[in-house]
């Protein structure tokens, strides 16, 4: 599998944030198919001067919600990896902005 297509994109939120600040941890949303080798692999190859110490997985639950009356909305699963970096590497998410 090419590492585009292991990692989706990444997670962005206020937590995320203070996690790599703070932590040197990164959030991604990946392919829910793949293992803790695969992501580290496919970061490594995306980032080729970063060296990745540690991957967490966790799968997140789909969700169901109520919209209108009768109406119920499926949001569908999806896996998320957090990767700490070892110290003194950092990724630049986005570039130029």
């Amino acid at each position: 599998m090419h590492w585009r297509e292991v990692i989706r994109r990444p997670l962005v939120t206020e937590k995320s944030n203070y996690m790599a600040d703070v932590l040197n941890q990164y959030s991604f949303v990946v392919d829910s198919r793949v293992n803790k080798l695969q992501i580290k692999q496919a970061i490594e190859l995306a980032w080729p001067d970063v060296t990745v110490n540690k991957v967490r997985v966790a799968n997140m639950p789909a969700k169901r919600a109520r919209r209108w009356r009768r109406v119920t909305v499926r949001k569908p699963g999806w896996k998320k990896a957090i990767v700490t970096l070892a110290p003194g590497n950092s990724i630049e998410l986005f570039e130029g902005v």
